[in-house]
């Protein structure tokens, strides 16, 4: 650590120690990854969102359920989670419906299908927040550390000077806060960004049980 009376951001970094300096590069790596995940993540459930509320239209139109069918099952990569669900439960109803099954094996077939896509679905919408609660929880320590081993460097400088003053370790403490900083601008957002795709999942995930729950009664009254 240098001492200097430039106390300009990019000075503080650049005289900063090379322990001080990895942690703020570790930290500065990790922030642009987690706005990476943030701005994919928020891509993908707006998509799943806007899909759910397009197929939950044209399914309680009152369209005919063999034509939604192929259109799922013709547009696989492009259709939503909604979609993709009623396509494997319809699609398992309708192979268990013609090998004559009963109504109880054909509805639990559909069932399981059903949940079983259902459980992929969220896992895919919940892949890397798991990532996001990381560093928003872990990110502000090292950011801590880092501020520590500067605030000890800088103290320990103070050694070899005969009349400390504020000038002398100022410059060594403003170093290692940057660290903090940086910390925190890594932690804020992937915390943020956590709660929100946390909560837009579980409500998207209400919306998609209750819907296996209603498609199930409609296959069921089509046995009768």
């Amino acid at each position: 650590m240098e001492v200097t009376t430039d106390l300009s951001i990019i000075s503080l970094i650049s005289n900063a120690s090379v322990l001080v300096k990895l942690v703020m590069a570790l930290l500065l790596g990790v922030s642009l990854v987690s706005w990476y995940w943030i701005f994919r993540k928020w891509f993908a459930i707006r998509n799943a969102r806007g899909k759910t509320l397009k197929f939950e239209r044209d399914f309680w139109s009152g369209g005919d359920l063999n034509a939604l069918f192929q259109s799922a099952a013709n547009d696989r990569h492009h259709s939503g989670p909604m979609e993709r669900i009623f396509e494997s439960g319809y699609r398992e109803f309708a192979k268990l419906r013609s090998k004559n099954a009963d109504s109880n094996t054909t509805i639990g077939g559909a069932q399981r299908a059903m949940k079983a896509t259902y459980q992929r679905e969220i896992d895919d919408l919940e892949a890397h927040l798991a990532f996001l609660a990381s560093v928003g929880s872990v990110s502000p320590y090292v950011g801590l550390f880092g501020t520590v081993w500067g605030i000890m460097n800088a103290f320990r400088g103070l050694a070899n000077v005969t009349s400390a003053t504020l000038a002398h370790v100022a410059p060594g403490i403003a170093e290692a806060l940057v660290a903090t900083a940086i910390g925190l601008f890594a932690a804020i957002p992937a915390v943020v960004a956590y709660n929100r795709f946390a909560h837009d999942i579980d409500r998207l995930s209400v919306r998609l049980e209750s819907f296996m729950e209603e498609f199930s009664n409609i296959l069921q009254r089509q046995l009768r």
